[in-house]
């Protein structure tokens, strides 16, 4: 292999920046010139009569986009053929969050209306509207595994909720400002969440299992019973210990 040499500066013995030579080999160089030509192509482009589009998601196996709009409107497209197919609208307001599901013929949804909308698409209509959040909400993820909706808001909390009895499983209190986002890991019982307060936290959702609440019943009465668990909550400072889940105004 041919191999060429780059001038490097190191500190000489009086303080100052020197002249040495540094080899590295010819074809690193050709490898970077190879990736610096690859362009991405565009395949196709949608357009909107919406002032904004607030929020995207693909499909896992079909090639579908689903798009939120600031006009309240959900559209599903075909990204293949660049047609749309449905578009659904039960919104009273933008809708920034949307999600599919892995499995189901769903996908889910959340908006300035402070509701969380979860759509059959065959069906082509919306099944149910979840309530409890109290400002608008950023984002909604349906859990891989168990029938569980995350959902972060303008209300400083994150919500996880049980789509098959439709009820409020867990409240994540402890942001002081709007929670942007918020994700399940892919395999552990774990929530990220990241907020205007400048913090990204971790959630410990552990507790959720162990008190019987990844099955389709719910759980307990109510979505919560007669108690509350203790979710951890991780920041830049550690695990808090404060952190409560459970019924709404709690902690």
């Amino acid at each position: 292999m041919p191999w060429v040499a780059r001038p490097t500066c190191p500190t000489t013995a009086h303080g100052g920046r020197g002249r040495a030579q540094r080899v590295i080999p010819a074809r690193s160089r050709a490898h970077t010139r190879a990736a610096r030509a690859v362009h991405a192509a565009m395949l196709t482009k949608f357009e909107t009569k919406s002032n904004r589009v607030k929020g995207l998601a693909f499909h896992c196996k079909r090639p579908w986009v689903l798009a939120s709009l600031h006009n309240g409107v959900v559209q599903l497209w075909d990204y293949r053929m660049g047609t749309l197919l449905d578009r659904f609208d039960e919104h009273d307001g933008p809708v920034r969050g949307v999600a599919f599901h892995q499995q189901q013929p769903l996908f889910v949804s959340g908006g300035d209306d402070y509701k969380i909308k979860v759509w059959n698409y065959k069906l082509r209509r919306c099944l149910f509207t979840l309530l409890g959040h109290l400002d608008y909400i950023r984002t909604v993820e349906f859990h891989a595994e168990n029938p569980w909706v995350l959902s972060a808001s303008d209300d400083q909390t994150v919500r996880v909720w049980n789509w098959q009895s439709r009820q409020c499983l867990a409240v994540l209190t402890g942001h002081n400002h709007y929670v942007m986002c918020a994700s399940f890991h892919l395999r552990d019982s774990l929530v990220v969440s990241a907020s205007l307060d400048q913090t990204v936290r971790v959630w410990d959702l552990s507790g959720l299992k162990k008190r019987g609440m990844g099955g389709s019943g719910g759980g307990m009465g109510g979505g919560f019973g007669g108690g509350a668990w203790r979710a951890r909550a991780w920041a830049a400072g550690g695990w808090a210990a404060g952190a409560w889940a459970g019924r709404p105004g709690w902690g």
